[in-house]
């Protein structure tokens, strides 16, 4: 496809700052990864990253997790946001993957979505992470710079800025972009005291 000379400039300074990067999330198993996902939701994946430990070592197989106390999953997990929720959501989460899917993550986007806690993003990062998929989920970090940067408006809710993006960029970038958007807005433009003195794509910025 043919990308703007915005877009184009934009992935070589990714790619200058940004050349490696990946998921921030622990995991060892498929459902790990996507139970990590879930738990992410308004929380940092840091915060994530110390309740999974516990939580893994607790329950060592999706049964065991199906089978668990909410409450003590509760407890485990109190320290991240809408714990409450999330802990009944991983729960019958588990729950479905055992009784409907063999333990395993389905790689279907349509049947992600209906797994409870599993919204499109999550769908969206875990078949990326997972099955290597062309995915382009749009967090909190990845609207941000899309909105700064001008690929999306203002108001736009993340699946219009999602379509936005991949309309923008070619479909073998998406992941990678992903993961850049996400550690540019984590490291670099951030939500409070952006580092902009050295930005080399600050002209596209709505912020400049």
């Amino acid at each position: 496809m043919m990308i703007s000379k915005k877009a184009e400039r934009v992935l070589l300074y990714l790619n200058e700052i940004l050349p490696i990067v990946g998921c921030e999330l622990n995991y060892h198993k498929d459902y790990e990864l996507l139970i990590a996902v879930v738990l992410s939701a308004q929380t940092t994946d840091k915060s994530v990253n110390q309740v999974t430990p516990k939580l893994f070592s607790k329950y060592q197989s999706l049964e065991e997790l199906a089978n668990a106390d909410i409450k003590d999953v509760e407890e485990i997990i109190k320290s991240i946001g809408l714990y409450k929720a999330k802990a009944k959501n991983i729960v019958n989460l588990a729950k479905e993957l055992v009784s409907k899917y063999d333990s395993k993550v389905p790689s279907d986007k349509d049947v992600l979505v209906t797994l409870p806690g599993v919204g499109n993003k999550t769908a969206g990062v875990t078949r990326l992470e997972l099955f290597k998929a062309d995915e382009l989920p749009v967090d909190t970090h990845v609207a941000r710079i899309a909105k700064r940067l001008k690929f999306a408006s203002k108001n736009d809710e993340p699946l219009d800025i999602e379509k936005k993006l991949k309309k923008a960029f070619p479909q073998d970038k998406w992941g990678k972009l992903h993961h850049q958007f996400i550690h540019f807005g984590r490291y670099y433009c951030t939500a409070k005291n952006p580092k902009c003195e050295n930005c080399k794509i600050r002209d596209f910025c709505i912020e400049k």
